[in-house]
């Protein structure tokens, strides 16, 4: 099919409506009325001869069909916003980035950062969603996510980030009435914070790994949470032993507010990934932020 003007103006109003959610959105984005939003869509669906939004007085989302072409379709546009940068004078990092982004990175690594990443790109407009799961990244309107993790099989396009320790933990004032734990059988006579799995719904097992062994502790599961936050501020408070990833703990454990235990038993690596659909070319405001989550990696010497 040949790219004329009717269908590059047609896929700009569609990739409009993914981004704002609607019609009447997409088109003060473009300066156009609803009713002429909804007239190139219908044109742009006949011509594709495919429904691409399902259409309810309140909701407009993408269908089966119109997620495999956004997903075509976003990576080209955004690579011909960057060539008109590039050729005008450089790849400037401007827009609105929507990323899905894990709580424990968002909360712990990112906030305390967002003035230094907004301040490099001041025509940047980010919109950050903090949630437990990936979700349907393009159908959903995002540009990126971060999460930690294996990626399970899809179309996305998975680059590793970082990988972090398994760690156990506890405060220092837990520890002094409690005592400290030596090897993980320990832990069964020990209060643990345990973290709910959103994919499975069930605690998280504890395993503890040295060199090659591996070691599933039984723990004591009283107390149960599904936000690692909580679970953080009650470890911090000296309920009991927490079980974590080591990144973003680094300003808890160089004040002494929290202790690592069983250190010889924390050989397990977690990864962290970014996530976007971008396969041809990833456009420069998602590559400028995956290179800031990178940058803000502790240790890493900073790219300039």
């Amino acid at each position: 099919m040949a790219l004329d003007g009717r269908l590059l103006s047609g896929v700009t109003v569609m990739a409009a409506v993914v981004e704002t959610g609607n019609f009447a959105r997409a088109g003060e984005a473009l300066g156009l009325t609803p009713s002429a939003i909804s007239r190139a869509v219908a044109r742009l669906e006949t011509r594709l001869g495919v429904r691409l939004f399902d259409r309810t007085p309140r909701v407009v989302a993408l269908t089966d069909e119109g997620r495999r072409f956004h997903a075509e379709i976003a990576p080209l546009l955004d690579g011909l916003g960057d060539a008109a940068e590039n050729l005008a004078g450089g790849m400037a990092v401007r827009g609105r980035l929507r990323v899905n982004v894990d709580p424990w990175f968002a909360r712990l690594v990112l906030a305390p950062r967002l003035d230094a990443f907004m301040e490099r790109h001041p025509q940047l407009s980010l919109d950050l969603v903090v949630r437990d799961t990936l979700g349907d990244l393009t159908g959903q309107g995002f540009d990126a996510a971060v999460r930690f993790g294996v990626p399970e099989p899809s179309g996305l396009m998975a680059e590793k980030l970082l990988e972090t320790q398994i760690i156990a933990i506890a405060a220092p004032s837990y520890l002094a009435a409690h005592g400290r734990p030596r090897h993980p059988a320990d832990l069964a006579r020990h209060r643990c914070l345990m973290f709910r799995d959103p994919a499975t719904g069930l605690p998280f097992p504890w395993e503890f790994q040295r060199g090659r062994e591996i070691v599933v502790a039984n723990v004591d599961d009283r107390l149960v949470m599904n936000d690692l936050a909580t679970k953080l501020a009650a470890c911090i408070a000296g309920y009991g032993v927490a079980q974590s990833v080591a990144f973003g703990l680094e300003p808890y454990l160089k004040s002494g507010a929290l202790k690592q235990i069983l250190s010889e038993w924390a050989d397990e690596r977690y990864p962290l990934y970014g996530y976007h659909a971008s396969r041809r070319h990833t456009p420069a405001k998602v590559r400028a932020f995956l290179d800031f989550v990178k940058d803000s990696i502790p240790g890493r010497r900073k790219k300039r």
